[in-house]
């Protein structure tokens, strides 16, 4: 987790940690029933703490090394989160179109992550945000189709999750010519949307 880590800020991708898989439960929160088990920060201060300071995450999972990664969004990138049959449509088609996908991760076999360019406002009221505690904004006319964008976050790879599995990449953020260009996330919108109606929504 803690060389993860600071690959993600050798990118420019701040981090904090996360949850893990408890022994005896899903999550090593203390919240009754959580909604997203293993796959949400361990303090409610994440938004001022994520970083991209080596010595920072080195002290971090020094002192929990079995934290999982949380990956803060609408600071560098904002994250389709679609079903994931339509994400594997969606790569088919993004390929055969030409539009680049940019990095795409899975959260087991339920659900894919299209990593995108975050929107850059001209003004504070043009730049929406999640606002919601680990729900992102849902696409209303997209069934299934959600865009975490600011206020909101991922698990990043490979952070494990309490079935057992880990979130891994199936597009991962640089390959041997270096960082992959994050895309235009309308165009990957049109595509994903056109995708995640073609499958009903699962959460």
């Amino acid at each position: 987790m803690l060389e993860s880590a600071l690959r993600y800020a050798r990118l420019g991708w701040p981090v904090v940690r996360g949850a893990a898989p408890g022994q005896d439960r899903a999550c090593t929160c203390d919240r009754m029933g959580c909604p997203d088990p293993a796959a949400h920060p361990v303090t409610m201060a994440w938004g001022v703490e994520a970083s991209t300071d080596p010595d920072r995450i080195r002290r971090w999972w020094t002192a929990t090394p079995d934290a999982n990664v949380i990956l803060p969004t609408g600071r560098v990138f904002d994250v389709f989160d679609v079903p994931r049959e339509a994400g594997v449509m969606a790569l088919a088609r993004m390929g055969r179109s030409g539009v680049p996908a940019g990095p795409v991760a899975a959260v087991e076999s339920s659900r894919y992550l299209f990593f995108v360019a975050t929107r850059s406002p001209v003004d504070e009221d043009e730049w929406w945000s999640c606002h919601l505690d680990t729900v992102p904004e849902s696409v209303a006319e997209t069934p299934g189709l959600r865009w975490h964008c600011r206020d909101s976050f991922v698990p990043g790879a490979p952070s494990a999750l309490p079935s057992g599995g880990r979130v891994t990449w199936i597009r991962a953020p640089r390959d041997e010519d270096g960082a992959v260009p994050l895309p235009d996330p309308i165009a990957v919108l049109d595509v994903l949307s056109d995708a995640s109606e073609e499958f009903p929504h699962r959460s």
